[in-house]
């Protein structure tokens, strides 16, 4: 598979799983379907960006690879391509940082900084 087909494959893998996942559509018609599949399985399913990616890829990979080995690759390196592709251009997630308490530990504030668990055995 030459490395444009292959760039072209993560575009559009890309390109339809964010469709689904994230996209109105004209006429709305993407929320509508997400709103109609609710909180079932096909609902959760477009909800996943990851799982959106491996159905978009499948039909790609199989139309770019020449046997059935090479179609296997493509279709996760095609995914996986689109996942990174999402993380790269979409918004920046927060992440809670982690407190951890331990048994028996009185703490007022939580710890700051980057204690780690044998630093939070001495402060006792």
């Amino acid at each position: 598979m030459a490395f444009y087909w292959l760039t072209l494959g993560l575009l559009a893998t890309w390109r339809v799983a964010h469709l689904f996942n994230a996209e109105d559509g004209p006429w709305n018609i993407f929320v509508r379907l997400r709103r109609a599949l609710g909180d079932g399985v096909l609902g959760d399913l477009l909800d996943c960006f990851s799982c959106l990616s491996l159905l978009a890829a499948l039909p790609i990979a199989v139309l770019l690879a020449v046997d059935w080995e090479e179609g296997a690759l493509a279709w996760l390196a095609l995914s996986a391509g689109a996942i990174l592709l999402e993380r790269a251009t979409g918004p920046v997630k927060k992440v809670a940082p982690r407190v951890q308490y331990f048994e028996g530990e009185e703490i007022d504030e939580p710890p700051r900084g980057d204690a780690s668990v044998d630093d939070a055995d001495d402060r006792s």
